[in-house]
C-alpha cells in the first residue's frame, strides 16, 4: 500500500515511531467524541507512553489489525483502524475514526477509509462495516456519502448499554 495524498495531509499506516504523535490524538479523540470510542480521556492519559508504544507497533504491520492516521507533518489529525471480525473472516470492523474538528469536510474521513478498505482487500476481506452511535447524524451522514449502508442491525453500545449503536456496511 503507498501513502494517499489529501490537499492537507497524507494518510499512511501508523509507524512506530508515531507513538507520542498517536497519544496526542487519542487524548483529542476521547475529549472531543467521548461516545465513540470505548475508553475516557482519563483511562488513556494514565497509560504510559511505553503502552501506546506496543500498541503502535503491534499494529504498523500485519494482516489482523491495521491502524492509519492523517498526518500533516505535525500534530495528528485522522485515525481509522481495522481488524479482522471474529467468525467472519471476509470482514474488516472500522473503528476508531477522528478527524480533528478543524480538518472536517476536507477529504480526510474518505481518505482515511480508502486506505482501510485498500488493506483489507489486499488481506482478502471484500467488506467493512462499522457502528456509529444512533443519534450521531453527522456521522451517518458522513458514511452515507462514501457509500456505507445502514443494515437494519442495532447493538447495545458496549460502553453505555442505555445507548444504541447502528452497523454500517460497504464493499472495500
Amino acid at each position: 500500500m503507498t501513502s494517499a495524498p489529501t490537499t492537507t495531509a497524507t494518510v499512511r499506516r501508523v509507524r512506530q515511531e508515531d507513538a507520542a504523535r498517536m497519544r496526542a490524538l487519542r487524548l483529542e479523540m476521547l475529549a472531543d467524541s467521548p461516545l465513540a470510542f470505548l475508553e475516557t480521556v482519563a483511562e488513556a492519559a494514565a497509560r504510559p507512553h511505553a503502552a501506546y508504544a506496543a500498541r503502535i507497533a503491534s499494529v504498523a504491520d500485519g494482516q489482523e489489525t491495521a491502524q492509519f492516521v492523517a498526518d500533516p507533518g505535525g500534530r495528528l489529525v485522522g485515525h481509522a483502524g481495522g481488524s479482522v471480525a471474529p467468525g467472519e473472516p471476509g470482514l474488516t470492523v472500522i473503528h476508531a475514526v477522528y478527524v480533528t474538528p478543524a480538518r472536517r469536510g476536507s477529504g480526510l474521513l474518505g481518505a482515511l477509509l480508502d486506505e482501510v478498505a485498500a488493506w483489507s482487500s489486499a488481506c482478502g476481506r471484500p467488506e467493512l462495516m462499522l457502528e456509529v452511535v444512533v443519534g450521531n447524524d453527522r456521522a451517518y451522514r458522513a458514511y452515507q456519502k462514501l457509500g456505507f449502508v445502514d443494515t437494519g442491525v442495532r447493538v447495545p453500545h458496549p460502553r453505555f448499554p442505555a445507548l444504541r449503536e447502528l452497523q454500517m456496511r460497504r464493499s472495500a
